[in-house]
């Protein structure tokens, strides 16, 4: 088996030789060229734009949400605030001053 590989892989290196391939294209025409350059430029610069944007939007909604929590817990402090002041004045009716 081997032999037999042997003699195919000497024959086969005895063959021609593989011809390298000429280019048939002209290398300055398959470039991008500046047209390319600007487009790719553009692309960066949008990417840039929209990615900034996209940082203020969810700076802003963060700061947007910490606002509204501070608010909700002034709220939620001042409806406490209620109830102590309604629980002090219901106590204060319940007290016998007779006694």
């Amino acid at each position: 088996m081997h032999a037999a590989f042997a003699a195919l892989l000497s024959a086969a290196s005895t063959a021609t030789p593989t011809p390298t391939p000429t280019p048939a294209v002209d290398p300055d025409l398959v470039t991008p060229g500046p047209w390319g350059f600007v487009v790719i430029a553009f692309l960066a610069l949008v990417v840039i734009v929209l990615v900034w944007d996209m940082m203020r939007r969810i700076r802003r909604a963060r700061i947007r949400s910490e606002v509204d929590e501070e608010l909700d817990a002034e709220e939620a402090a001042a409806r406490q605030g209620e109830r102590a002041a309604e629980a002090t004045e219901t106590d204060a009716e319940d007290i016998d001053p007779k006694a």
